[in-house]
């Protein structure tokens, strides 16, 4: 890989507090949707800040996270730039404020790997998805050049050809033969 290509990449998210409308309303008056994934600023400083609110939104900046590339997941990379819009994949929690009130919408991980958002998907987490902009894909194929390595197909042996189990381990055997039969039976 080329030494001068980072590994990691710094990122803030922002979070959308939305007002809902219609007969879902009646249970529930507000939802958290992940809005954007960004570059991170220095200027954005550590702390979560509210950016913009009116009577419909609201919406959250949450600086300070590091998004980083491994070898070993380049296969979840490859899946995600080779779909028709590669993205950002955020897991994100509800939290309870310190000082009491509404639990708010925080985001724990950013990942650009299929593999990554697969596994908390399985574990019941929240993970959503926004587009990964041009100049991020970009980057991600350099490092899929470099490291990753497809695995070999391995030719897969007719199912016709491999011995039958029962479902303790041991050998079974197929018959057209009827094994029992009944009083009458001709």
């Amino acid at each position: 890989m080329n030494d001068d290509l980072p590994i990691s990449l710094d990122v803030a998210v922002v979070m959308r507090k939305e007002r809902i409308t219609g007969p879902m309303r009646r249970w529930q008056e507000w939802r958290w949707v992940l809005d954007d994934v960004v570059a991170n600023e220095a200027a954005f400083g550590t702390a979560p800040r509210l950016l913009y609110q009116d009577d419909a939104q609201e919406r959250w900046l949450h600086p300070g996270y590091t998004v980083r590339l491994f070898k070993d997941d380049a296969e979840g990379y490859v899946l995600n730039v080779t779909t028709p819009a590669p993205c950002w994949f955020v897991l994100w929690r509800m939290h309870e404020p310190d000082g009491g009130g509404e639990p708010v919408a925080r985001p724990e991980i950013v990942t650009l790997s299929y593999h990554d958002a697969g596994r908390w998907l399985d574990a019941q987490e929240t993970v959503e998805q926004v587009p990964a902009p041009p100049i991020v894909v970009d980057w991600l194929n350099a490092f899929i050049a470099a490291h990753y390595v497809p695995e070999p197909k391995r030719r897969k042996r007719p199912v016709s050809f491999q011995s039958l189990q029962d479902r303790f381990g041991n050998p079974a055997s197929v018959t057209t033969l009827k094994k029992f039969r009944g009083e009458g039976a001709p």
